[in-house]
């Protein structure tokens, strides 16, 4: 079973390093162009992350199918009536902190390639400023994946993403992202097109998934080495403030490690070793969903954070319509599914779903946390 939406640090803030791992997160000379639509040329010379020992990943766990594969593109949907969504008011632009507090902690939903929605609502919060830049000071600002895809300009959100990494550092905040399905999926494609992969239900091929998935044209034409490099350095999980955020509402982090550091680093050696059936197996996990809703979706995220820490868990990838219960469509088909207005808490209050919809007129969704209920 496959979402409609497939496929997920950036720019590192003043926040205290949790392994010894050499991580090189030098920002490219393009970063200091202005406005949120300029598109960075490729730099004169790219950092690549320093070679690490494989690591084998952990044994896999049960309760999915050996069949599941991500190769359709339905999603069921179970009508739910013990949810709620939370509205949310605009606020104010952040104000400055002192040095030795952290800013306020905004997380960011889905935004594959919609990238005036997400200029216009890291606006509305006071986040960037009408040129698109940086005026948040000190705030911390997290994305939670999936920057491509089904939307018109995947690379130009990258390309925000990242100069808004530097210039948040140099403010004493930071801007950071988590590595979504959507990134796995575009990381495949580019690097192994149309070779074969075994997807537990036959042969597929990671070209095929992300044209099926919502893959454009105009982002692979406009992908540059420095883009890779930063999609493959991003971590897949990271708590903050209690606070555990991860893309996908799945179980399938506990399959790379038993701790933060671990899963990051294991992802991370995945991608290195380049083995595209090792990589397949990786997005065909991140792209699985629902976890945390209906029976027993409350224990699942309990799962979560009794292994990796956090009082409630913060996602993105499935669309709030869909946890709703709602019929709607992420291929901009009108839907019928309910306006989205802010974050979705459900599972005993312990889960925030944080996408909007964006891809089926929904509502690209970036919050400040706590939230006021």
């Amino acid at each position: 079973m496959v979402e409609g939406s497939m496929t997920q640090g950036a720019g590192q803030g003043p926040e205290v390093e949790r392994t010894a791992t050499l991580r090189d997160f030098r920002v490219p000379a393009y970063v200091n162009e202005t406005g949120p639509y300029a598109h960075g040329t490729q730099p004169a010379e790219t950092v690549r992350p320093p070679e690490e020992a494989p690591a084998a990943p952990a044994a896999p766990r049960e309760g999915y199918p050996a069949a599941y594969t991500p190769t359709e593109r339905d999603l069921p949907v179970i009508k739910r009536g013990d949810t709620h969504q939370v509205a949310v008011d605009p606020v104010s632009a952040p104000t400055r902190q002192s040095a030795t507090r952290p800013g306020p902690l905004y997380v960011v939903g889905d935004v594959h390639g919609y990238l005036d929605q997400l200029v216009a609502a890291l606006q509305e919060k006071g986040l960037v400023d009408s040129a698109g830049q940086w005026c948040a000071g000190t705030a911390r600002l997290w994305f939670l994946g999936d920057f491509t895809d089904r939307g018109p300009d995947g690379i130009g959100v990258i390309d925000l993403v990242m100069r808004l990494s530097a210039e948040a550092a140099a403010a004493g905040g930071y801007c950071k992202a988590l590595m979504g399905n959507h990134e796995l999926l575009l990381l495949g494609a580019k690097r192994f097109g149309d070779t074969p992969v075994n997807s537990g239900a036959g042969t597929a091929t990671f070209q095929a998934a992300w044209l099926l998935n919502g893959g454009q044209k105009s982002d692979m034409d406009r992908l540059q080495d420095h883009h890779l490099q930063w999609m493959a350095r991003l971590d897949a999980v990271e708590a903050v403030d209690g606070y555990l955020l991860v893309h996908s509402d799945t179980t399938s982090y506990l399959d790379y490690g038993a701790s933060i550091e671990e899963v990051n680093d294991t992802v991370r050696e995945t991608l290195t070793r380049n083995d595209a059936n090792e990589v397949w197996d990786l997005f065909r996990k991140f792209t699985k969903r629902f976890s945390f809703r209906d029976e027993g979706g409350a224990d699942a995220v309990r799962s979560l954070l009794d292994t990796y820490g956090g009082t409630r868990i913060v996602h993105g990838h499935s669309p709030i319509p869909y946890l709703l219960g709602e019929v709607g469509s992420e291929d901009g088909e009108e839907s019928a599914g309910p306006v989205v207005e802010g974050p979705h808490v459900y599972a005993d209050g312990l889960a925030i779903a944080m996408d909007g919809g964006v891809t089926m007129a929904g509502k690209l969704l970036v919050q400040q946390l706590p939230l006021d209920n």
